[in-house]
């Protein structure tokens, strides 16, 4: 899981800033985690736990209340509904469920398993079909390349069972992409799971290891800081975490946040 968080983290200063290069410091000092790595955690300590997981990102949320970046608003109104006791789910197909999923995709031991977890996780409050949708391809697609499928096999499932299209490559989309979608297609923004799961997942299938895969998604524009936290999820399990990077991106946490990572990775594993 903590390749979610370093995508998360090296996209933070771009979500509102977008670059369209990949020629830029990998990390900088400005750099800090967001809302996409406290509720992965939120995720995390679920998948530890058990319960149910929008007790966790209530509780998570709640506990973390200024992330860099901030919260979407209709996750803020989730929790304050939450704390009257409302926690109905409201038919998002925003691209919190995928941002959140990663630690998903190393729990199970079947895909059937890792698709009804992943569904579960995003139904508390994503619950619009493509954010369910967005999720489970997102986990599904780690848990595939943790079990050492090929990249091109992994794109095949993610066209076939999901229906995204990944025909375009990166240096395709980027010119094209932004906040606003594809081609400026408000209806798949590039805030919703059909706007930005896509594209993260060719950002990690396309590249050539780790690194490369957080540069390309943080050159295609838009919701910078959650397009690396998905495509992250995805090439830890593709090509490994360097050590190097890791270690940074560890100063930046809390001892809390450490310990759910040495528990996750002790208990599942890591790339």
């Amino acid at each position: 899981m903590i390749g979610s968080v370093i995508g998360d983290v090296v996209g933070s200063i771009y979500e509102f800033r977008n670059i369209k290069t990949k020629e830029f410091p990998f990390f900088d000092k400005r750099m800090e985690y967001t809302d996409d790595s406290v509720l992965t955690f939120a995720t995390a300590q679920w998948l530890l736990d058990g319960g149910e997981p929008a007790n966790y990102y209530y509780r998570f949320g709640r506990e973390n209340e200024c992330p860099m970046g901030g919260y979407g608003g209709r996750f803020q109104s989730w929790l304050i509904r939450s704390a009257r006791g409302i926690a109905a789910p409201y038919g998002s197909c925003g691209n919190g469920s995928a941002m959140r999923v990663g630690p998903v995709g190393w729990a199970f031991d079947t895909a059937e398993q890792t698709l009804a977890a992943a569904e579960r996780s995003a139904a508390c409050t994503h619950n619009h079909p493509e954010g369910i949708k967005g999720a489970q391809a997102t986990a599904l697609a780690i848990f595939m390349a943790r079990k050492g499928v090929g990249k091109d096999e992994i794109r095949r499932a993610m066209e076939e069972q999901f229906g995204y299209d990944l025909s375009l490559t990166v240096d395709e989309i980027r010119p094209r992409y932004s906040w606003d979608g594809l081609d400026g297609n408000l209806e798949a923004s590039g805030a919703t799971c059909q706007g930005s799961v896509p594209q993260a997942l060719v950002c990690a299938l396309e590249a050539a290891d780790f690194e490369d895969a957080i540069r390309n998604a943080i050159s295609i524009g838009g919701d910078s800081d959650t397009v690396g936290c998905i495509a992250g999820s995805v090439a830890e399990a593709l090509y490994g975490v360097p050590g190097w990077m890791r270690d940074h991106v560890m100063t930046l946490l809390s001892a809390d946040f450490k310990r759910i990572i040495a528990e996750f990775e002790q208990l599942y594993g890591a790339g």
